[in-house]
């Protein structure tokens, strides 16, 4: 039983839509009382009932370091106690700025905002300031954020020049200059920028360059690279979200990796240590567009704030000391590799990158048109979730390795997810 959750759920549901802020914490459609988190410390979250989970969402990736980070916890404490917030410049902005133009290849600037949500959608505006072009082209499956111009539905390329809107309250006219083409389609974007009469009014291209919020999907070979080729040859913008990726998949980012050089990057997640931090970067010249030297306007009383950008730095130079992502990667492995061998000749595959994965029900290979068994991966949330293991509660999400996950919870967590395959899986 878990009787506090379900009270304090309940009275949740009186004064807030939902009974959360944010609509996947509902676990509606997990049929199931939500998680109501008391604590967490290292690899692991306390709900209010008692309970202890190893933790494999870690804040929808933020969490790289694990909750609660004595280094970082101290960093935050020496902050407050200077002050939590002014609305003016601090030095602490200028130093994590100057660090993430050092590690990230195509950043000369950026401009910190407070999510992913606004990062997105200040470069989308950044674009077309700059271009003075209208359009905008995203990929099916890709998230960002929840700005009226990207709430798309996914829609058959580029025969949906007039996409449905996925959320109520969009006006069509607002979508009217999104398109969406389907990911790791090299034929349809090629097709677009060599024939459409309508490439020339494409003001930036943007993607997450390895999908974390339709569950793990990589880019196919040399698709990035088109993409790079293709705006380049027309004058079109690059963008990168990277949110999710961004310091998850390495120092450089899915860009250092592949690397292509973007115009624009999108960063949150773990920049921001735990706090709300979120950030729009790239070439000087396009950064230079931005109110006060440009006529693009972007303002935010909270951005830049002192505290989150205390977390945010001491994580990134906790996260750069040699062999970090070394030690993550073999973590990862350690995981993945058990489950990779039960699922031979399963229906179901296991996609991963770097130290994010998602088991898939259903297909052996997954793209944005795939059909998911979504009865199963609830029966697979519930199994895991009984037997204290907490994963991000979506069969569309990814999942999370952090530094702080012991040899220990890797093995015993394995040992569930391939016990559930071999139950009820044929």
């Amino acid at each position: 039983m878990r009787e506090r959750s379900e009270a304090i759920y309940e009275r949740a549901c009186r004064v807030i839509p939902g009974g959360v802020n944010s609509p996947v914490r509902s676990f509606r459609h997990l049929r199931m009382t939500p998680l109501i988190v008391e604590s967490g410390s290292g690899s692991q979250i306390r709900d209010v009932d008692g309970r202890t989970y190893i933790d494999y969402c870690g804040s929808w990736g933020s969490l790289i370091l694990g909750h609660a980070h004595p280094r970082i916890v101290a960093a935050v404490c020496e902050q407050m106690a200077k002050g939590s917030s002014f609305g003016i410049a601090t030095e602490i902005e200028e130093r994590i700025a100057t660090k993430i133009v050092g590690l990230l290849p195509s950043v000369e600037k950026l401009r910190f905002v407070n999510s992913g949500t606004e990062a997105t959608m200040t470069a989308m505006r950044l674009a077309r300031g700059f271009t003075g072009r209208p359009k905008i082209i995203k990929f099916t499956g890709h998230y960002h954020g929840h700005s009226d111009a990207l709430l798309i539905q996914a829609g058959s390329g580029v025969a949906s020049l007039n996409p449905l809107a996925t959320s109520k309250g969009v006006n069509l006219s607002t979508i009217a200059d999104t398109l969406c083409f389907p990911f790791n389609d090299f034929e349809q974007i090629r097709s677009f920028f060599r024939t459409s009469p309508l490439a020339h009014e494409i003001a930036a291209v943007i993607l997450e360059p390895i999908t974390a919020n339709m569950g793990v999907v990589p880019p196919e070979p040399g698709f990035l690279e088109q993409l790079r080729e293709e705006t380049a040859r027309i004058g079109a913008l690059l963008i990168f979200d990277e949110v999710v990726t961004g310091f998850r998949v390495g120092l450089t980012g899915m860009q250092g990796r592949s690397k292509i050089d973007p115009d624009l990057t999108c960063l949150g997640k773990v920049i921001g240590g735990g706090f709300p931090v979120a950030a729009i970067g790239g070439k000087s010249a396009i950064l230079d567009c931005l109110a006060p030297l440009g006529q693009v306007y972007q303002a935010g009383t909270l951005s830049g704030n002192p505290v989150a950008m205390r977390a945010g730095l001491e994580t990134l130079c906790l996260i750069e000391q040699s062999g970090f992502y070394d030690s993550l990667q073999k973590k990862t492995d350690r995981l993945t590799a058990p489950i990779q061998n039960a699922l031979r000749g399963k229906n179901a595959c296991l996609q991963q990158a770097s130290s994010m994965f998602s088991l898939f029900f259903g297909p052996k290979k997954v793209s944005a048109k795939t059909t998911l068994d979504e009865e199963m991966f609830v029966q697979y949330f519930h199994y895991l979730f009984e037997r204290g293991i907490y994963i991000s509660p979506s069969s569309h999400e990814a999942c999370f390795i952090s530094s702080a996950h012991t040899e220990e919870q890797l093995d015993f967590t394995a040992g569930v997810i391939t016990a559930f395959i071999g139950e009820q899986l044929s």
